[in-house]
């Protein structure tokens, strides 16, 4: 079974949403930790591909915003992926600089453990504890 699906001309939902912007998850191709989540927009998407820079739009600036233009921690997008109701999407990307996170320091945005199940492992958010 084809897992993996290209199919540029599948629709997205951007109208599902009040604000028109879909989530979307950034992942580190390298090590598949989970960078951070922004929201784009049609015209966010379109820049993205545009330039291979992930690329947002910032609902405090009411504007978009390309990770790495003012910090020059920049993301490459690699692949782009939706869900299977097309209202969700991953960034895939390499990282030039530090990360993702606006912290200095944070590599990703997703640094804190709010909760842990002790019985159970789970690799998918690799976080660089040793």
């Amino acid at each position: 079974m084809e897992i993996l699906q290209q199919n540029e001309g599948l629709a997205l939902k951007f109208e599902k949403y009040p604000d028109g912007l879909i989530p979307t998850v950034v992942q580190n191709t390298e090590n598949g930790q989970i960078m951070m989540l922004g929201f784009a927009s049609q015209e966010a998407l379109n820049e993205t591909r545009r330039t291979g820079l992930a690329t947002f739009y910032s609902r405090s600036q009411e504007k978009l915003w390309t990770k790495g233009k003012t910090s020059g921690d920049t993301l490459t997008v690699q692949r782009i992926f939706t869900d299977c109701d097309t209202d969700t999407l991953i960034y895939e990307v390499t990282v030039d600089g530090e990360g993702a996170c606006h912290n200095p320091g944070w590599p990703t945005c997703f640094q804190r453990e709010k909760w842990s199940n002790k019985r159970t492992s789970c690799s998918c958010l690799s976080l660089g504890k040793g």
